[in-house]
């Protein structure tokens, strides 16, 4: 399999302000989220960071998005480094958040154009682009709504048919179903069993096993900053449950804290 994403020793820390301290309950100022990391993942398939909030997973995604940098270690994309070369990695990435926020005062049809020619994407490709994609996903019939007039699903399903404009080789999400309606995450769902058929890599974080164990063909369990478990699907359940595998390394995770 060719190796596509190749994490390296990734470090993070954030200061923290008193404030933060006071939520955290401690006197550290400053917080490692993401502790000497390290994976791999393949072309043509699902890999999943799974973890509990504050994990760490969310910057990880971040980093290897290139929106921040880490203190420390890299990540290469296609032989590109992430620190070094971040215009080539955005070039072959989709990255997708619950926390993108869209600017309310334009459309689906709008903000899909603007973005798709930002890539440098021909006209004639956006708009056969943009009817596969707003049709797969329901937005064609509020195509011409503003983002201030939306439910929380609909901003979602632009957010998502917006990342993935230029038909990146790589597609990262962060909590793809998260606040979406049951119908709406199937055919999130099963769309990412599309990207892998076509040959894509999809990397997703999540707190959800079921999702896991329905998409993904690897899995890095993420605790406190720190890959405690890399490995096939096949292999981390091979003998309990994938939601047993986690609690297991939790709570041993915990007790190392202690």
């Amino acid at each position: 399999m060719k190796e596509i994403l190749v994490v390296n020793n990734l470090v993070k820390t954030f200061k923290l302000s008193k404030k933060q301290q006071k939520i955290e309950k401690t006197k550290t100022k400053v917080k490692v989220a993401v502790d000497d990391l390290s994976f791999k993942a393949y072309e043509g398939e699902i890999y999943g960071l799974l973890g509990p909030n504050g994990a760490g997973k969310t910057t990880t995604l971040r980093i290897i998005s290139t929106l921040i940098k880490p203190d420390s270690g890299d990540a290469t994309m296609n032989g590109h480094s992430v620190v070094d070369e971040p215009n080539e990695i955005r070039k072959n990435i989709g990255f997708m958040t619950s926390e993108l926020k869209l600017e309310e005062f334009f459309t689906p049809n709008y903000l899909f154009d603007y973005f798709a020619k930002l890539h440098g994407i021909e006209d004639d490709v956006i708009k056969e682009r943009k009817d596969f994609l707003f049709a797969k996903f329901g937005v064609e019939d509020f195509k011409e709504v503003r983002i201030s007039d939306m439910s929380t699903g609909m901003k979602q399903k632009t957010s998502l048919v917006i990342s993935i404009a230029h038909d990146p080789q790589i597609i990262i999400f962060d909590e793809p179903t998260n606040g979406l309606d049951v119908i709406t995450a199937k055919s999130v769902t099963d769309f990412l069993i599309e990207l892998k058929r076509l040959g894509k890599t999809v990397i997703l974080s999540t707190h959800i096993f079921s999702l896991v164990e329905k998409l993904c063909d690897r899995v890095g369990i993420i605790i406190n900053g720190k890959m405690v478990l890399d490995d096939t699907l096949e292999n981390a359940t091979k003998d309990d449950t994938l939601e047993n595998v986690f609690f297991s390394l939790y709570e041993a995770s915990e007790g190392d804290s202690l």
